[in-house]
């Protein structure tokens, strides 16, 4: 491809695929895509996207053609592959310069050149790293972003590597490389600070772009640039210092208040310190274990004390969270049942979790966990009254559930219960206590509360096996919550009921069974939705031959639910409550299933965009063919 005549040509195809009309764009598509695998068509691309005096979306896609062109043709084995001269000349062009205007396209270079040195560097392209280190040095503050922002992504991929050839690559160039990343980012956190305090937040912005970038790259290096990192004091400096610097961020982030242009990164800053931690802690147990002790008394700090006042968003809670439970559950630091056959990594990191790990340590975790953190929120009040249904969604595992801060408390508070029972038992059990008998209805504060506490027994059942004659309880004390019909009463009435879900499993007697019939009959005719949908949930853990008196009432209200609801994943979970039904009665369903014979067509045709469902649907009528 001549260069001259072909830029123009190019150029006007690439403006032509910028284009809304169909009539251009169309042609254009299909005559780039004919270019992809001419000789010189990567030079063209090259020139037009650091040409900075043209049109920005004819340069983006520029970028992306390009980029995808190294996907398809870079490699030496794949049809139509660049030549080798070609990519000598592309590799050069690609690090002349580091200063793109336009952040996104910058971004999209970053991206490409970290593409080429996953195939290429360092042995095909030796010359890189060096060029990016002496543009990160340089004074020119656009010039040195752009080579930083590069600098992450060509270490990211690098880092992503999997073979041990590449990993001993890495390795070499992170050893070469560390001491450089850790002043850098050591220089731009203090040049961040000086700024913010200075009240300079347009500096203080850009300098926080540079940590953030700085951060990144020595987390890859840290993680996955040792094979013993614990045997490099740089490294084992740096951790040290994140808890310092983490403490500094989380001050910041209390001082510039809610409307500061550098909250947001702020909140990226102090997440990616944390991060940093999770990885090193999940690849590196065992050099972790000198940095237990202060992960813990840090985390515990914030989430269960003051400290966190003012400074915890629900992020950060949940990686501080997510921190002491990966300390507690971590296999390489607990000992063998016999001791002799520990290893003395195991044994130590086993000393440092019981020093800390005392009885008011866990007394405060336990406790502050279950009345601070399973809570509902007042958000989620809102939702349960504004829309019901996408509430009870959400609280039996929507997509945000596995992100949101309770969920995360509920798993924490899980693991620590499994690891000191011993002491979390009592404590617990004094929480009931303190709430037996029925709340007043007026006392919101209290309503959740016990909601909160139903929530850890059923959560911790199989724990309080010998501890709780769950039987007693419920003749004694949850049938008359059930009982309970006022409208603020539907938390405890939604709850009790889950409860039971949770404890039939672990210890009910069967002559108990009438007895709860009754009292799911009667809560599938609850007037809150909630309570009606955790009630049939309830109920396909329970179908025993004492249901058949109750399999016509029942079974009718079931099909008048899966009519009720309008959201997909609530159909399906009471399709999947039906289907049991069905399944465990067997040929006794035959009587009431007429209507359900004449919805489940109707029930198809609503559901075209969801194979779920209809998926769900196939399950039912299979069950009620056979």
């Amino acid at each position: 491809m001549d260069m001259d005549s072909a830029s123009s040509v190019v150029l006007q195809a690439l403006t032509q695929a910028t284009s809304q009309d169909t009539s251009e764009l169309k042609p254009a598509e299909e005559q780039l895509r004919q270019w992809e695998t001419q000789p010189g068509f990567y030079s063209v691309l090259l020139n037009i996207f650091n040409n900075h005096m043209l049109d920005v979306n004819v340069r983006w896609l520029a970028v992306l053609y390009f980029k995808n062109g190294i996907d398809r043709y870079w490699r030496r084995v794949a049809p139509h592959a660049l030549s080798e001269e070609e990519k000598t000349s592309l590799r050069a062009g690609l690090i002349t310069n580091f200063n793109e205007p336009v952040n996104q396209i910058a971004t999209q270079i970053a991206v490409l050149i970290a593409k080429v040195a996953r195939l290429d560097c360092p042995r095909q392209w030796p010359e890189l790293i060096p060029i990016l280190l002496e543009s990160i040095k340089g004074q020119d503050g656009l010039q040195q972003h752009r080579a930083l922002l590069t600098f992450y992504h060509v270490t990211k991929t690098l880092a992503s590597k999997r073979l041990a050839q590449d990993r001993r690559l890495f390795q070499d160039l992170a050893s070469g490389i560390y001491s450089f990343a850790c002043s850098l980012w050591s220089h731009h956190t203090d040049t961040f600070f000086q700024q913010i305090y200075a009240r300079d937040e347009a500096a203080a912005l850009g300098s926080l772009e540079r940590t953030l970038l700085s951060l990144k790259v020595l987390r890859k290096l840290t993680v996955f640039g040792f094979q013993e990192p614990q045997q490099n004091m740089e490294v084992m400096g740096f951790l040290n210092a994140v808890f310092e610097r983490l403490k500094q961020f989380l001050e910041c982030y209390r001082q510039v208040g809610p409307d500061s242009t550098c909250r947001e990164k702020l909140e990226k800053m102090i997440i990616l310190y944390t991060k940093t931690l999770l990885d090193f802690l999940e690849y590196h147990p065992c050099a972790f274990i000198p940095l237990i002790q202060r992960s813990l008394e840090f985390a515990v700090s914030y989430l269960f004390t003051p400290a966190g006042e003012g400074v915890t968003f629900e992020r950060f809670i949940v990686q501080c969270m997510n921190l002491i439970k990966m300390i507690v559950k971590n296999e390489a630091y607990k000992p063998s049942k016999n001791i002799e056959d520990s290893k003395p990594e195991s044994l130590e990191a086993h000393k440092i979790k019981t020093a800390f790990f005392t009885h008011p340590t866990l007394t405060e975790i336990g406790r502050r966990l279950v009345s601070h953190y399973f809570l509902l929120t007042e958000e989620e009040l809102a939702m349960w009254e504004e829309d019901p249904e996408s509430f009870a969604v959400e609280e039996t595992g929507g997509d945000s559930w596995k992100y949101s801060l309770r969920p995360c408390a509920e798993v924490l508070f899980l693991d620590i219960f499994h690891a000191y029972n011993q002491t979390l038992i009592p404590v617990l059990l004094e929480m009931v206590q303190n709430l037996q008998g029925p709340t007043n209805v007026e006392d919101s504060v209290q309503l959740l509360m016990k909601d909160a506490v139903y929530n850890a027994v059923g959560l911790a059942a199989y724990e309080l096996f010998d501890n709780v004659d769950f039987d007693q309880w419920f003749k004694n004390q949850l049938l008359g919550e059930l009982q309970v019909s006022h409208h603020r009463y539907k938390l405890i009435r939604r709850r009790v009921i889950w409860l039971i879900g949770q404890w039939i499993a672990v210890k009910f007697k069967s002559d108990l069974r009438p007895l709860l019939y009754e009292v799911i009959l009667s809560l599938m005719q609850d007037p809150d939705l909630v309570v009606r949908i955790e009630t049939a949930t309830t109920l396909k853990l329970n179908i025993l031959p004492q249901f058949l008196p109750y399999l016509e009432s029942i079974f009718g209200l079931l099909f008048q639910l899966l009519q009720q609801v309008t959201q997909c994943d609530t159909k399906m979970q009471v399709l999947h409550v039906i289907s049991c039904v069905i399944e465990r009665v067997n040929i006794q369903i035959r009587p009431y299933v007429g209507c359900l014979v004449q919805y489940l067509p109707l029930l198809w045709k609503q559901s075209e965009e969801h194979n779920m469902l209809r998926c769900a649907i196939l399950t039912t009528l299979i069950h009620l063919v056979k």
